[in-house]
């Protein structure tokens, strides 16, 4: 069985989107970064934290972690959580690139057998007035979302332009990655 170590929509669609039976569980994670963790070690560590701490329930199934940071010049934004700091963190990133590491971590307890991997993706933001702002925030409240916008929706509007080589990795699942590691675990897929 394979079990989902996150209760995010947009990993639990993305991952849908595969057609292989899965389970949802909630990963009790803290996702703080340890000192000065750097966001592409700190995305690695969590997703595979969030594997780990899901997997002790299900020693003989294969479980996905999985964890996005969004990095500003070398530094992390969170999730804003509210209004004022979603617009903090779109002023911030206006007229700027934003790199989005997403991990992924495909673990088995029984056997310690462990496969990871990282996407990376830039976003070139376009200059953003504090009424573009405003609009978005209030249209979509992406208050959960790394770096306060979801370019699945309204957010694309936000961008000149997005460098990927997978563009589900954006949204917080990279499915290529993910369907090679997957793969190789010895699951069947087109």
């Amino acid at each position: 069985m394979l079990v989902l170590a996150s209760t995010s929509v947009y990993r639990r669609e993305l991952l849908s989107r595969l057609r292989l039976p899965f389970e949802v569980v909630r990963p009790e994670v803290d996702e703080s970064p340890h000192g000065d963790e750097k966001p592409h070690p700190l995305a690695e560590r969590l997703a595979f934290e969030k594997a780990r701490a899901v997997a002790s329930r299900f020693s003989d199934d294969w479980i996905i972690g999985s964890d996005q940071v969004a990095d500003l010049d070398g530094q992390s934004l969170g999730k804003p959580g509210s209004f004022e700091r979603a617009a903090d963190q779109l002023s911030a990133a206006s007229g700027r690139r934003v790199v989005f590491h997403t991990a992924i971590c495909l673990l088995r307890q029984r056997d310690g057998r462990c496969l990871r991997a990282c996407d990376l993706t830039t976003v070139q933001f376009r200059k953003l007035t504090p009424g573009d702002i405003e609009r978005y925030l209030h249209a979509e409240q992406p208050y959960d979302c790394a770096g306060s916008f979801k370019s699945e929706g309204l957010g694309i509007t936000l961008f000149k332009a997005i460098e990927s080589r997978d563009p589900t990795a954006l949204i917080g699942l990279p499915l290529i990655a993910l369907s090679d590691a997957l793969r190789e675990a010895g699951f069947k897929l087109p």
